[in-house]
Formats: structure tokens, sequence, C-alpha cells
């Protein structure tokens, strides 16, 4: 379904709406690909598909440069796939094989890139945080102008350790975005239901940490907040909030049938608020693209993720010799001791 037609004017180029529906329609059409894997006994254990939240990463992405850092939950393939991680890499590592990021010892909710500064998906609720403002602190320590992102969902932001790590990061100035995915509903609990402060940002006030509400169905809405974000971070002034109002069109994971909400709930979101439609929109309406156009686009995503899943497929399993590989390491990477 298309989203409702917008009369705003963009303030992206041609260009860089191009880019971000490229993005976006990317994460989309692998985590749908995902699914069907899923279905299929392909991938297994915990699968969290990114389907509706596609805005928020990629309209964050277009503010980092390189040398920043991000960390994010288990709902990370989107993650990956915004930093420029090889879909073939993504999807092995799904399926368990060798040819994976973490060499199928991973799955899901488990792979890193130091080649791309992704530092994983992480699988308890809340514990990425900490790590995240780690990361931050290494960047202060060297005396750089990185900054990290720092993701988390609604759920995840009733965590103690979230605010133990919102106080340091005040205390230490840290260069950490910390990002509230907030897809209001957690694990399947709506934030009515769950959180007593509705805007959830402005918890960061007791620490004094600045934030705003972002609506995560605009990519142009995202990007803008995460300018100002970065450019908090990057001068110096320490940790920044973002909560961004997101909307997940699947369940928590691909074993939650998502009974907690109404099909019309979900519906009306995506005809009314969906991020790649809205970028579709700007780009026929603006003149920047044609419909064929746009499905030359999706033509190409389409063989990029089919490509994926056959490289997946074709991948042997690890080695049992793998159970003893990545446990100790004798020597610390050299950027850690200079």
């Amino acid at each position: 379904m298309a989203a409702k037609k917008s009369s705003a004017k963009s303030n992206a180029s041609a260009d860089e709406l191009k880019a971000y529906y490229r993005d976006m329609l990317l994460i989309r059409r692998f985590e749908e690909k995902a699914g069907q894997l899923y279905g299929m006994g392909l991938i297994g254990g915990f699968c969290h598909l990114y389907i509706g939240q596609e805005a928020v990463v990629v309209g964050l992405e277009a503010t980092a440069k390189e040398g920043d850092k991000r960390i994010t939950t288990y709902r990370d393939h989107g993650h990956m796939l915004a930093c420029g991680m090889d879909p073939n890499g993504v999807m092995a590592e799904l399926t368990g094989r060798e040819g994976g990021y973490s060499r199928g010892k991973g799955g899901s909710m488990h792979m890193f890139s130091t080649e791309k500064h992704f530092y994983g998906g992480h699988g308890i609720v809340g514990a990425n945080v900490p790590l995240g403002a780690g990361l931050a602190f290494s960047d202060k320590y060297r005396g750089n102008d990185h900054v990290t992102f720092t993701y988390f969902g609604d759920g995840a932001a009733n965590q103690g350790q979230v605010y133990e790590t919102f106080n340091m990061a005040a205390l230490w100035s840290l260069p950490v975005i910390f990002v509230i995915e907030n897809n209001q509903y957690a694990m399947g609990t709506s934030q009515k239901r769950s959180t007593s402060t509705q805007d959830i940002y402005t918890r960061g006030e007791a620490f004094g940490i600045p934030g705003e509400m972002v609506d995560g169905m605009d990519v142009l809405a995202v990007r803008d907040a995460g300018q100002k974000a970065v450019g908090h971070c990057r001068a110096g002034k320490g940790p920044y909030i973002l909560e961004i109002k997101t909307y997940r069109y699947r369940g928590h994971s691909m074993s939650d049938p998502a009974k907690y909400r109404t099909r019309e709930e979900v519906q009306k979101m995506r005809e009314e608020k969906d991020a790649i439609e809205h970028v579709r929109d700007l780009l026929l309406t603006g003149k920047h693209a044609t419909e064929d156009d746009l499905k030359a686009i999706d033509k190409v995503i389409k063989q990029i993720v089919n490509a994926s899943a056959d490289f997946a497929k074709d991948s042997p399993e690890p080695a049992a010799a793998e159970l003893w590989t990545d446990i100790y390491t004798d020597v610390a990477p050299q950027e850690l001791v200079e």
C-alpha cells in the first residue's frame, strides 16, 4: 500500500533521496527474504526483523563519518546493512554458515564487523547500552571527534543499567548518542501499559542530558535530528538522547503472533506512515525519478538479496573445530594499546 501523498517539500537532493530509498529498500527486501528462509527452516533460533523501522538507522547513518561506532540490540540486520556490511555475509550468518560474519557461530543476534565499526547486536536487554558508553569513552580517551550510536528499544529504556550509563556518560561528557528506537510495543506490551513517562527522552533531564522526540517514519526528520545530535557530541558537549518513534510491522520475533494489537492498526501505519513510500512519493512528485526508475532500483535490490540467499545456501556449515576458536586472545589489538 502506498503512503498518503505529502505536499511537503524535501530538504534533500535527488541523489540523497535515491540513496535513502535504496538503503531502506535493501533492508526491507533483505528482511522479507530472511523471513522466508526462517519459514523454510534455514534460519534457526530467534530472528527479529526490522521491517517498518528502516528510516531510523538509514537516517542516522547519513550523519555518520568514518570512525564513528555503532552498537545495537538483537534487531540488528538493518543496522549492519546500513553501515555497509556485505549482505552475503549477513545472510550467511543468519543461516549459521561458514561464510557469515561470525563464521556461523553468532546467528541472527550476534555478529560484528570491526571493519565497519559495528560492535554487535546483543541479546541481553539493555546490556549493550553501557558497552556503547565504553566505546565512546575510548574515543574521548584518544582525543578524536568520533561518536558512538547506541541503539536500544522502549522496553530496554526501563532497565537500570541504562540510567547508570546515563549518569556516567554525563559525568564524563562522553560522545555517545543514545538512540531509543521506540516501536511502542517493546516485546509485546504497549508503552502506555509499561512506561510511566510517555516521553522517554525526558528522563535524560535528571542527568543534564539534552534530547528530543523524532518521527521515525520520516528518514529526513531522523537525519536532521541526527545531525544536531552528532554536532553536539563532536563539539565535546557530552551525550545526547534521540527518542525515535517508529513502528515494526511484524511481531517482536518470528515466533510472535502479535495479538496485542489489531491488524487494522498495523495496516493503517503501512498505508499512512510507511517510510519507504514517503521517500518514493518525494522522488516522484519532485520529478527526481520515474516509476520505471524506481522499478529498476527494486529489481537491482532483489537481485542483491537473492544473491545473498544463494550465497548463504551454498556456504558450508562451520567445521566442528570452530567451537574452539575466538574464545581467548593472547595479544590485544594494537589500537587498544596505543
